[in-house]
């Protein structure tokens, strides 16, 4: 497969996952995180399809497009390590969906932050939140849920959080 066609499958993906996480969390009344900015495409993505939800993101630096950057208050800038439990911290059982877009192509690393994210998240999460990620996250209190149709098995990976 070329890359071309492997960003576009990615993409797709990743525009189905958000949108079944929409519909996924629609009766709870929850906020959402969104861990790795990048460019600012799902960010932007998540405003469109959940435009009543809080949203709040995170990222080491801002590399976004100027129109899909959160404004101050709804953005942890700095180290995931450092700015993620914090957010925990203050959203306390209140979160619904988090997706997680942290894949730095270091698998080693990945692995770190995944880890760092599951273990750090069920305190804010609440009952029948979603975790979405390109990376397999392992939360504790978390069961697997089913992918999108058409979205191949590990591209992407939901948990339902049980609280």
């Amino acid at each position: 497969m070329s890359r071309l066609n492997s960003v576009i499958r990615r993409l797709q993906a990743q525009r189905d996952c958000l949108n079944a996480s929409a519909v996924m969390i629609q009766d709870l009344d929850g906020l959402v995180l969104e861990i790795g900015l990048g460019n600012g495409r799902t960010f932007d993505h998540l405003r469109e399809i959940m435009p009543d939800r809080e949203i709040y993101v995170f990222d080491r630096q801002i590399n976004a497009h100027p129109k899909c950057i959160p404004d101050d208050d709804h953005l942890f800038l700095g180290d995931i390590f450092e700015t993620l439990p914090k957010a925990v911290e203050q959203f306390n059982g209140r979160v619904a969906l988090v997706h997680s877009d942290v894949g730095t192509g270091d698998e080693d690393l990945n692995a770190k932050i995944a880890s760092f994210i599951g273990k750090t998240l069920p305190p804010a999460l609440m009952r029948g939140a979603i975790v979405a990620s390109d990376q397999k996250i392992d939360v504790p209190g978390t069961i697997a849920e089913p992918l999108p149709e058409g979205v191949p098995q590990d591209r992407y990976f939901f948990r339902r959080y049980q609280g």
